[in-house]
């Protein structure tokens, strides 16, 4: 049976995994902040703790976070094999930006000692928190026309970034998320067969 029409649901649908892009942004680098700033900020979190942060680069900025994630990857990947490396990041780099996202552990650490009860899953529910964000961004830049894909190149770039964007030493580096235009298109999205994925009862 398929689901009812629901704009929400039309709307995570538009959000594909795009790694061709290019700097153009249909909306202004002022309106683009704006809304992944509001999605962030709306983006529900365990005893709304807020623990999400955000790093939002654009252009060079951006290609200098890329430049960083190169550096360290040069020191891990064997040279004759750094070509397909290279290029991916280089897919990235050549976007309109990259939001950065962090979990400020200074949050996690103080509900930890006002709810020791439930210490063990503040961690937890923190990356919870930082996927929902994540996810809440993504979304909200695929409506707007704009590409963007989800990357884990921490904890390699970590202690450069904090250096080079002065960042607070509590901030953990979650995820990185380049954006831009779309200059490609998508392929079929592959789902695995419904009756291995749910239960239903009642």
């Amino acid at each position: 049976m398929s689901a009812p029409k629901n704009a929400f649901i039309d709307l995570i649908t538009k959000r594909r995994t795009q790694y061709a892009l290019g700097s153009d942004l249909p909306l202004s680098q002022a309106e683009v902040t704006a809304l992944i700033q509001e999605a962030v900020r709306q983006a529900p979190s365990s005893f709304n703790s807020q623990s999400s942060r955000a790093v939002i680069l654009f252009g060079a900025q951006s290609k200098r976070f890329w430049a960083i994630v190169m550096d360290e990857l040069r020191k891990i990947v064997p040279a004759e094999n750094f070509a397909p490396t290279e290029g991916k990041i280089n897919s990235f780099a050549a976007g309109a930006g990259t939001v950065l996202f962090y979990e400020d552990q200074d949050v996690v650490a103080g509900l930890q000692k006002q709810f020791p009860l439930y210490a063990d899953n503040f961690p937890v529910w923190s990356e919870h928190s930082t996927g929902i964000a994540q996810f809440a961004v993504w979304t909200a830049l695929a409506e707007a026309n704009i590409g963007a894909s989800l990357q884990h190149y921490n904890p390699l770039p970590d202690a450069a970034a904090a250096a080079e964007w002065k960042l607070p030493a509590s901030w953990k580096l979650r995820a990185q998320m380049p954006f831009g235009s779309h200059q490609g298109g998508f392929g079929d999205k592959p789902f695995m067969d419904d009756a291995e994925r749910f239960r239903v009862f009642g």
